[in-house]
């Protein structure tokens, strides 16, 4: 605000004129300081700083918190890095963006009033940042640096400072998806580029300045959405820049080596399939799909959409894991125009997260790199359920050989038993309770196998994947060309997985409390009166976490203390109902219309009667990234007059 850095030069220019003038000496910082001291500016610039961390522990260390859940409404203070001097960074500045023709005739929005917003995600070499949201515009005001490391531990790099040349073999991209949220928190994905960071190398003031044309995702690939200012900067600078020939040269080299595997790949793929069609016609309606196309439009091998991945602490268990994954958003890839096909777009693991919702291949490839991080044999499948629509699924294969699928958007796992077609009609056979029924190919990361048995019924499939008669593998080699880590692939390597920003007491807090007005406003409208009753609310709560924790272990426990506790609360001739419901948002007014739709809580929400007591009790169990279970109960007690 003070422009101090306008100020300090002024003063250097000033100093060095004065000092330098006399004889040529060498000025040192404390010479510098010294200056500034006496101009007073360093005292205004004290003045002006505040310092966030002091007060914060100051609170923390006075009187103890009330039981009550508050949570500071100030706007997050941004930390200060600290910048260690012996590592390598690169700073991105997003200095604005232009031509969002898209939103050329939005108004200026309104101060106070919600608009829609854009939030650019990155990352980078396992690191992963985010912007400010900026209200959408024609030029969005996106004004926010990152600081990246170029050498992470993590990655097994060390501590030593590293060269222009050595960071010219680092082929990682800065990946960046910018986000949309509209004013009802839904979230689309605009577009999902990736920054080539090396042409810095080459910059002989190490700063450069890129305009980013961003194209759209999906169908409108080949459209451009916008234009995204960004300056680079590299930290501490380089002694020895790169010449842009070198730069040049190990770009179209890398770009050679990668299009010559994937030609190589591409033919081997091609001698497959015609091997594949000649072990039996009607094989070319199987579903076995080898190459998926991304959000860019660009095709790529299925096996690279998945990668052993690791949550950290985030996640304790595989079946924690699934229920994470069946808790992200589900939403078809979006088509414009009717005509009923559908669009297949396999997001990139950093879209598919920062957008929180995905279609069913997002979600199993994600499942399926978890459960591979977990140690898991684990395969996605691809095949139809009823009615043949197509699906993909996950599977994973015990060391006992049993079978068990899980389905991704729900969480829910299926032991495979196969029928025998050959038994005898005495012998009872095991009825499937999964909802799939034909499987064209299974993969994973390294393996790839097509479903050559004479029947793609899965009940009747036998996953002995060594059996080449019922298998037909891809050679392991072939993949490993295109997919291993190392290999420079066009797909950069996973994310880490972020810890949830979501405050589940709060964020229940608000949302009961919503629903408790529309719930009142609703009975208003029918002419009656609304009384809560907060002691029944509170007992519901037990339910609450019951339901989840099934839903993640599938163990049900606690129901009993449950049903006394209800029992002693409500008198002898009155009635309780109660009605739960899931969500995976954490829009109150949305969750309230979908439960208007069900008689049984239309039915508790109107009830009539004499000393009516309404209760009502939210639970949000967050978990990583922002997705969240939330988990509502409408309850009520009154008096039976028949």
């Amino acid at each position: 605000q003070m422009d101090v850095h306008g100020t300090i030069r002024e003063v250097l220019a000033e100093t060095v004129r004065e000092e330098l003038a006399s004889e040529y000496q060498e000025l040192s910082t404390e010479d510098l300081i010294k200056a500034l001291r006496q101009r007073g500016i360093i005292d205004d610039v004290m003045k002006e700083l505040k310092f966030v961390t002091d007060v914060k522990e100051e609170e923390s260390t006075s009187a103890a918190k009330p039981s009550t859940h508050f949570v500071d409404r100030e706007p997050p203070v941004l930390k200060k890095t600290n910048i260690d001097p012996t590592r390598r960074y690169l700073y991105l500045q997003v200095l604005g963006g232009k031509a969002f023709l898209e939103h050329l005739q939005e108004p200026e929005p309104l101060p106070g009033q919600s608009c829609s917003t854009f939030t650019l995600c990155l990352h980078f070499r396992n690191q992963r940042f985010r912007s400010k949201p900026v209200p959408c515009a024609c030029e969005p005001d996106f004004h926010d640096g990152f600081l990246l490391e170029v050498h992470k531990d993590s990655l097994g790099d060390g501590s030593k400072m590293v060269d222009a040349t050595t960071m010219l073999s680092i082929c990682d991209p800065v990946h960046m998806v910018l986000i949309k949220t509209d004013t009802f928190g839904e979230t689309t994905l605009v577009a999902s580029y990736f920054l080539e960071w090396r042409s810095l190398l080459a910059a002989e003031n190490g700063i450069t300045n890129i305009a980013v044309e961003l194209l759209g995702v999906g169908t409108e690939s080949k459209v451009s959405v916008g234009v995204l200012n960004i300056r680079l900067e590299m930290y501490p600078h380089l002694n020895k820049v790169l010449s842009p020939e070198v730069v040049n040269t190990q770009f179209a080299l890398e770009r050679q080596k990668t299009a010559e595997k994937e030609r190589l790949f591409l033919v081997y793929a091609k001698q497959w399939w015609r091997e594949y069609l000649q072990i039996r016609p009607t094989h070319n309606v199987r579903l076995v799909k080898i190459f998926a196309q991304d959000e860019n439009g660009v095709n790529h091998p299925v096996c690279l959409y998945i990668r052993p991945l690791r949550a950290g602490r985030l996640l304790d268990t595989p079946r924690q894991a699934a229920r994470f994954v069946s808790v992200l958003g589900y939403e078809r890839a979006p088509v414009i125009g009717g005509g009923g096909g559908k669009q297949e777009q396999w997001c990139t693991l950093l879209a598919f997260l920062c957008r929180n919702k995905g279609d069913c291949e997002d979600h199993a490839n994600l499942l399926c790199s978890l459960l591979l991080g977990f140690g898991l044999e684990a395969f996605v499948c691809v095949g139809t359920k009823a009615k043949g629509v197509p699906h993909t699924w996950v599977m994973t294969c015990g060391t006992d050989g049993t079978i068990t699928f899980w389905e991704s958007l729900t969480g829910h796992r299926y032991i495979h038993r196969p029928v025998n077609p050959d038994d005898p009609p005495v012998v009872e056979q095991p009825k499937p309770l999964y909802p799939y029924r034909t499987i064209g190919c299974v993969f994973n990361h390294q393996k790839f196998f097509g479903n050559c048995q004479p029947s793609d019924a899965v009940e009747v499939c036998v996953f002995d994947l060594h059996d080449e008669s019922k298998w037909k593998p891809m050679s392991e080699e072939a993949i490993k060309s295109v997919c291993s880590p190392g290999s420079t692939s066009s797909v950069p390597a996973f994310p880490p997985l972020c810890a949830s920003t979501i405050d589940a007491a709060v964020t229940s807090n608000e949302i009961e409390l919503q629903l408790r007005i529309l719930v009142s406003e609703y009975r208003k409208d029918l002419g009656l009166s609304t009384v809560w009753d907060d002691h029944l609310s509170y007992l519901l709560s037990p339910a609450l976490a019951a339901y989840e924790l099934e839903r993640t272990t599938g163990i049900s426990a606690g129901n009993e203390e449950f049903q006394d506790a209800v029992r002693r609360a409500v008198p002898d001739g009155h009635t309780f109902k109660g009605f739960p419901i899931h969500f995976v948002y954490r829009n109150a007014r949305r969750a309230f219309a979908t439960c208007l739709r069900s008689p049984f809580c239309e039915e508790i929400i109107c009830c009539r009667g004499d000393q009516v007591r309404l209760a009502v009790r939210v639970r949000v169990f967050p978990y990583p990234e922002s997705a969240c279970a939330v988990w509502i109960m409408f309850a009520c007690k009154y008096r039976s007059v028949l």
